[in-house]
Protein backbone atom coordinates (compact mmCIF):
# COMPACT_ATOMS: atom_id res chain seq x y z
CA UNK A 1 0.00 0.00 0.00
CA UNK A 2 1.24 3.85 -0.90
CA UNK A 3 -0.12 5.95 0.95
CA UNK A 4 0.30 10.06 1.15
CA UNK A 5 0.71 12.08 3.93
CA UNK A 6 -0.15 15.75 4.03
CA UNK A 7 1.19 17.53 7.17
CA UNK A 8 3.45 20.90 5.91
CA UNK A 9 4.18 22.19 9.38
CA UNK A 10 5.07 23.75 11.80
CA UNK A 11 7.91 21.60 13.35
CA UNK A 12 6.34 20.34 16.52
CA UNK A 13 2.65 19.27 14.33
CA UNK A 14 5.21 17.69 11.93
CA UNK A 15 7.20 15.75 14.76
CA UNK A 16 3.55 14.91 15.90
CA UNK A 17 2.77 12.78 13.07
CA UNK A 18 5.66 10.20 13.09
CA UNK A 19 3.83 7.90 15.61
CA UNK A 20 0.97 7.41 13.28
CA UNK A 21 3.58 5.84 10.71
CA UNK A 22 5.13 3.62 13.16
CA UNK A 23 1.53 2.40 14.26
CA UNK A 24 0.66 1.87 10.30
CA UNK A 25 3.87 0.27 9.56
CA UNK A 26 3.57 -1.64 12.56
CA UNK A 27 -0.16 -3.03 11.63
CA UNK A 28 0.03 -3.23 7.50
CA UNK A 29 2.65 -5.19 6.50
CA UNK A 30 4.52 -3.51 3.70
CA UNK A 31 3.01 0.13 3.42
CA UNK A 32 4.95 3.26 2.45
CA UNK A 33 4.61 6.62 2.59
CA UNK A 34 5.86 9.88 0.74
CA UNK A 35 5.11 12.84 2.61
CA UNK A 36 4.25 16.42 1.69
CA UNK A 37 6.07 19.15 4.04
CA UNK A 38 6.87 22.72 3.84
CA UNK A 39 11.02 22.83 2.64
CA UNK A 40 11.94 23.90 5.85
CA UNK A 41 11.08 20.35 7.67
CA UNK A 42 11.76 18.67 4.83
CA UNK A 43 14.38 16.40 6.98
CA UNK A 44 12.30 15.26 9.79
CA UNK A 45 10.06 12.74 7.58
CA UNK A 46 13.12 10.96 6.23
CA UNK A 47 14.35 10.12 9.48
CA UNK A 48 11.39 7.55 9.68
CA UNK A 49 12.13 4.49 8.50
CA UNK A 50 8.29 3.96 6.83
CA UNK A 51 8.92 7.17 4.21
CA UNK A 52 10.28 6.59 1.01
CA UNK A 53 9.84 9.63 -0.46
CA UNK A 54 9.94 13.52 0.96
CA UNK A 55 8.20 15.73 -1.46
CA UNK A 56 8.80 19.78 -0.29
CA UNK A 57 5.95 22.25 -0.59
CA UNK A 58 7.06 26.20 -0.28
CA UNK A 59 3.36 27.71 0.57
CA UNK A 60 4.75 29.53 3.06
CA UNK A 61 6.95 31.27 0.63
CA UNK A 62 4.75 31.41 -1.77
CA UNK A 63 2.54 33.50 0.02
CA UNK A 64 5.09 36.16 -0.39
CA UNK A 65 4.97 36.69 -3.79
CA UNK A 66 2.13 34.38 -5.28
CA UNK A 67 2.33 35.80 -9.48
CA UNK A 68 5.99 36.08 -9.31
CA UNK A 69 7.73 33.80 -12.13
CA UNK A 70 9.94 31.99 -9.97
CA UNK A 71 7.17 30.87 -7.79
CA UNK A 72 5.10 29.55 -10.80
CA UNK A 73 7.61 27.54 -12.02
CA UNK A 74 8.44 26.22 -8.88
CA UNK A 75 4.50 25.13 -8.15
CA UNK A 76 4.55 24.05 -11.51
CA UNK A 77 7.57 21.46 -10.05
CA UNK A 78 5.70 20.48 -7.29
CA UNK A 79 2.48 19.36 -9.11
CA UNK A 80 4.48 17.40 -11.53
CA UNK A 81 6.31 15.58 -8.47
CA UNK A 82 2.82 15.23 -6.54
CA UNK A 83 1.13 13.77 -9.76
CA UNK A 84 3.85 11.26 -10.62
CA UNK A 85 1.99 9.13 -8.03
CA UNK A 86 -1.31 7.54 -7.96
CA UNK A 87 -1.58 6.79 -4.36
CA UNK A 88 -3.93 4.36 -2.85
CA UNK A 89 -4.73 6.19 0.12
CA UNK A 90 -3.98 10.11 1.26
CA UNK A 91 -4.20 11.54 4.13
CA UNK A 92 -4.46 15.12 4.94
CA UNK A 93 -3.58 15.86 8.86
CA UNK A 94 -3.18 19.24 8.55
CA UNK A 95 -6.89 20.02 8.21
CA UNK A 96 -6.13 23.96 7.27
CA UNK A 97 -7.75 25.23 3.90
CA UNK A 98 -4.80 26.39 2.09
CA UNK A 99 -3.29 22.45 2.31
CA UNK A 100 -6.17 21.06 1.37
CA UNK A 101 -7.04 23.17 -1.27
CA UNK A 102 -2.86 23.25 -2.34
CA UNK A 103 -1.95 20.07 -2.09
CA UNK A 104 -4.52 17.43 -0.85
CA UNK A 105 -7.50 18.45 -3.56
CA UNK A 106 -4.57 17.89 -6.25
CA UNK A 107 -2.90 14.80 -4.97
CA UNK A 108 -4.06 11.72 -6.63
CA UNK A 109 -6.22 9.08 -4.62
CA UNK A 110 -8.71 9.17 -2.12
CA UNK A 111 -9.07 11.36 0.21
CA UNK A 112 -9.06 11.56 4.06
CA UNK A 113 -9.58 13.55 6.66
CA UNK A 114 -11.23 14.93 9.93
CA UNK A 115 -14.49 15.73 9.69
CA UNK A 116 -15.92 19.26 10.31
CA UNK A 117 -16.06 18.96 14.03
CA UNK A 118 -12.57 17.98 14.36
CA UNK A 119 -10.74 19.95 12.19
CA UNK A 120 -8.80 23.12 12.95
CA UNK A 121 -10.61 24.65 10.12
CA UNK A 122 -13.91 22.78 9.58
CA UNK A 123 -14.06 24.20 5.63
CA UNK A 124 -10.91 21.98 5.45
CA UNK A 125 -12.86 18.98 5.69
CA UNK A 126 -15.20 19.40 2.01
CA UNK A 127 -11.90 18.56 -0.02
CA UNK A 128 -11.60 15.03 1.30
CA UNK A 129 -13.53 12.14 0.23
CA UNK A 130 -13.66 10.27 3.74
CA UNK A 131 -14.53 12.67 6.36
CA UNK A 132 -12.98 11.33 10.34
CA UNK A 133 -14.56 12.63 13.81
CA UNK A 134 -11.60 12.78 16.52
CA UNK A 135 -12.78 13.65 19.52
CA UNK A 136 -10.46 17.29 20.51
CA UNK A 137 -9.50 15.94 24.39
CA UNK A 138 -6.36 14.15 23.54
CA UNK A 139 -2.88 14.98 23.20
CA UNK A 140 -2.13 15.60 19.59
CA UNK A 141 0.23 13.05 18.85
CA UNK A 142 -3.19 10.48 19.57
CA UNK A 143 -5.27 12.63 17.69
CA UNK A 144 -3.25 11.86 14.49
CA UNK A 145 -2.76 8.48 15.47
CA UNK A 146 -6.54 7.83 15.62
CA UNK A 147 -7.02 9.31 11.93
CA UNK A 148 -4.03 7.44 10.57
CA UNK A 149 -5.81 4.25 12.13
CA UNK A 150 -9.44 5.04 11.17
CA UNK A 151 -8.19 6.38 7.65
CA UNK A 152 -6.52 2.56 7.32
CA UNK A 153 -8.42 0.29 8.98
CA UNK A 154 -7.00 -0.72 11.36
CA UNK A 155 -6.96 -0.38 15.22
CA UNK A 156 -4.95 2.18 17.47
CA UNK A 157 -2.49 0.36 19.85
CA UNK A 158 -3.08 1.35 23.40
CA UNK A 159 0.59 1.72 23.83
CA UNK A 160 2.07 5.02 24.09
CA UNK A 161 3.25 6.27 20.63
CA UNK A 162 7.06 5.69 19.50
CA UNK A 163 8.86 8.33 16.83
CA UNK A 164 10.62 5.39 15.44
CA UNK A 165 13.24 8.08 14.54
CA UNK A 166 16.17 7.72 17.58
CA UNK A 167 18.10 4.92 16.20
CA UNK A 168 18.59 7.47 13.20
CA UNK A 169 20.56 8.78 15.46
CA UNK A 170 22.95 6.83 17.34
CA UNK A 171 24.87 8.37 20.50
CA UNK A 172 27.87 9.77 19.62
CA UNK A 173 30.76 6.62 20.52
CA UNK A 174 32.83 9.39 21.74
CA UNK A 175 33.94 10.32 25.40
CA UNK A 176 31.63 14.10 24.98
CA UNK A 177 28.43 11.40 24.73
CA UNK A 178 26.18 12.07 28.05
CA UNK A 179 28.75 14.86 29.34
CA UNK A 180 26.92 17.98 27.85
CA UNK A 181 23.71 19.44 28.52
CA UNK A 182 21.59 21.57 25.79
CA UNK A 183 20.17 24.29 26.54
CA UNK A 184 17.00 25.87 24.09
CA UNK A 185 17.20 29.32 24.30
CA UNK A 186 15.34 30.87 21.53
CA UNK A 187 11.90 30.76 20.08
CA UNK A 188 9.65 32.86 18.12
CA UNK A 189 7.60 35.02 20.27
CA UNK A 190 8.87 37.15 22.91
CA UNK A 191 6.51 36.55 25.59
CA UNK A 192 7.64 32.57 24.89
CA UNK A 193 11.62 33.53 26.11
CA UNK A 194 12.70 33.30 29.41
CA UNK A 195 14.49 36.05 30.61
CA UNK A 196 18.71 36.15 29.37
CA UNK A 197 19.49 37.29 33.49
CA UNK A 198 17.35 33.55 34.32
CA UNK A 199 19.33 32.26 31.72
CA UNK A 200 22.61 33.31 33.32
CA UNK A 201 21.34 32.44 36.60
CA UNK A 202 20.98 28.59 35.90
CA UNK A 203 24.38 28.57 33.69
CA UNK A 204 26.28 29.82 37.02
CA UNK A 205 24.05 26.99 39.58
CA UNK A 206 25.76 24.56 36.45
CA UNK A 207 29.25 25.37 37.02
CA UNK A 208 30.03 22.83 39.09
CA UNK A 209 28.39 20.27 37.67
CA UNK A 210 30.72 18.99 35.69
CA UNK A 211 28.57 18.97 32.60
CA UNK A 212 29.38 21.27 29.47
CA UNK A 213 26.49 23.07 28.00
CA UNK A 214 25.79 23.82 24.75
CA UNK A 215 23.88 26.76 23.04
CA UNK A 216 22.35 26.16 19.66
CA UNK A 217 20.96 28.85 17.35
CA UNK A 218 19.04 29.38 14.10
CA UNK A 219 19.22 33.58 13.51
CA UNK A 220 21.78 36.10 14.03
CA UNK A 221 19.78 37.47 16.75
CA UNK A 222 19.46 33.85 18.41
CA UNK A 223 23.54 33.61 17.86
CA UNK A 224 24.17 37.14 19.33
CA UNK A 225 21.84 36.15 22.72
CA UNK A 226 24.26 32.88 22.61
CA UNK A 227 26.95 34.79 22.97
CA UNK A 228 25.49 36.96 25.40
CA UNK A 229 24.52 33.89 27.45
CA UNK A 230 28.02 32.46 27.24
CA UNK A 231 30.19 35.45 28.11
CA UNK A 232 32.71 34.56 31.44
CA UNK A 233 31.98 30.46 31.51
CA UNK A 234 34.28 28.49 29.83
CA UNK A 235 32.19 25.24 30.18
CA UNK A 236 29.43 26.88 27.78
CA UNK A 237 30.22 26.13 23.78
CA UNK A 238 27.68 28.51 21.19
CA UNK A 239 27.32 26.23 18.90
CA UNK A 240 28.33 26.86 14.86
CA UNK A 241 24.90 27.18 12.31
CA UNK A 242 23.72 23.99 11.84
CA UNK A 243 21.19 22.47 9.64
CA UNK A 244 17.95 20.42 11.53
CA UNK A 245 19.51 17.20 11.48
CA UNK A 246 22.99 18.51 12.53
CA UNK A 247 21.12 19.65 15.41
CA UNK A 248 19.20 16.39 15.92
CA UNK A 249 22.59 14.71 15.92
CA UNK A 250 23.75 17.12 18.99
CA UNK A 251 20.47 16.56 20.96
CA UNK A 252 20.22 12.89 20.87
CA UNK A 253 23.68 12.59 22.56
CA UNK A 254 22.86 14.93 25.07
CA UNK A 255 22.54 14.26 28.88
CA UNK A 256 19.49 16.43 29.32
CA UNK A 257 17.98 19.40 27.75
CA UNK A 258 15.88 22.85 29.30
CA UNK A 259 14.29 24.44 26.20
CA UNK A 260 11.32 27.45 26.20
CA UNK A 261 8.66 26.67 24.02
CA UNK A 262 9.88 26.07 21.05
CA UNK A 263 9.94 22.96 18.06
CA UNK A 264 13.10 21.91 19.18
CA UNK A 265 11.86 20.60 22.70
CA UNK A 266 9.59 18.36 20.46
CA UNK A 267 12.29 17.21 18.31
CA UNK A 268 14.00 16.78 21.70
CA UNK A 269 11.03 14.51 23.10
CA UNK A 270 11.30 12.89 19.68
CA UNK A 271 14.52 11.38 20.76
CA UNK A 272 13.74 10.50 24.06
CA UNK A 273 16.04 12.95 25.86
CA UNK A 274 15.42 14.36 29.11
CA UNK A 275 13.89 17.95 29.13
CA UNK A 276 12.27 20.22 30.80
CA UNK A 277 10.19 22.65 29.06
CA UNK A 278 9.68 26.42 30.41
CA UNK A 279 5.80 27.89 29.91
CA UNK A 280 4.78 30.84 30.58
CA UNK A 281 2.06 32.45 28.73
CA UNK A 282 1.03 28.95 27.10
CA UNK A 283 -0.68 26.04 28.09
CA UNK A 284 1.22 22.80 27.01
CA UNK A 285 -2.28 20.97 27.85
CA UNK A 286 -2.77 18.86 24.44
CA UNK A 287 0.29 19.90 22.94
CA UNK A 288 3.10 19.95 25.42
CA UNK A 289 5.68 17.34 25.24
CA UNK A 290 4.98 14.14 24.23
CA UNK A 291 7.33 10.80 25.16
CA UNK A 292 9.42 9.53 28.02
CA UNK A 293 11.40 12.13 30.43
CA UNK A 294 9.45 15.26 29.08
CA UNK A 295 8.33 17.46 32.09
CA UNK A 296 6.83 21.25 31.48
CA UNK A 297 7.74 23.31 33.97
CA UNK A 298 5.09 26.22 34.47
CA UNK A 299 4.60 29.71 35.99
CA UNK A 300 1.69 30.39 37.74
CA UNK A 301 0.95 33.72 36.35
CA UNK A 302 1.91 33.17 33.27
CA UNK A 303 4.68 35.26 33.21
CA UNK A 304 8.37 33.79 32.16
CA UNK A 305 9.78 35.85 34.61
CA UNK A 306 8.65 33.73 37.45
CA UNK A 307 10.42 30.93 36.46
CA UNK A 308 13.70 30.98 38.62
CA UNK A 309 16.57 29.32 37.63
CA UNK A 310 16.59 27.62 41.09
CA UNK A 311 13.20 26.16 40.01
CA UNK A 312 14.87 24.54 37.41
CA UNK A 313 17.98 23.09 38.97
CA UNK A 314 15.96 21.48 41.82
CA UNK A 315 14.02 19.64 38.72
CA UNK A 316 17.07 18.88 37.14
CA UNK A 317 18.81 17.19 40.06
CA UNK A 318 17.17 13.85 38.63
CA UNK A 319 19.36 14.25 35.78
CA UNK A 320 22.40 14.93 37.78
CA UNK A 321 25.72 13.32 36.67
Amino acid sequence: MRVLIVKTSSMGDVLHSLPALTDAMQALKGIRFDWVVEEGFAQIPSWHPAVDRVIPVAIRRWRKNWFSAENRADRKRFYQELHSQNYDCVIDAQGLVKSAALVTRKALGSKHGLDWHSAREPLASLFYNHRHRVIWQQHAVERIRELFAKSLGYTKPTQSGDYAIAGHFPTPPNDSAGHYAIFLHATTRDDKHWPETHWRDLLGLMAESGLRVKLPWGAPHEEARAKRLAEGYNFVDVLPRMSLEEVARVLAGAKFVVSVDTGLSHLTAALARPNITLYGPTDPGLIGGYGLNQQALISQDKQMSSISAEQVKERLQQFAP
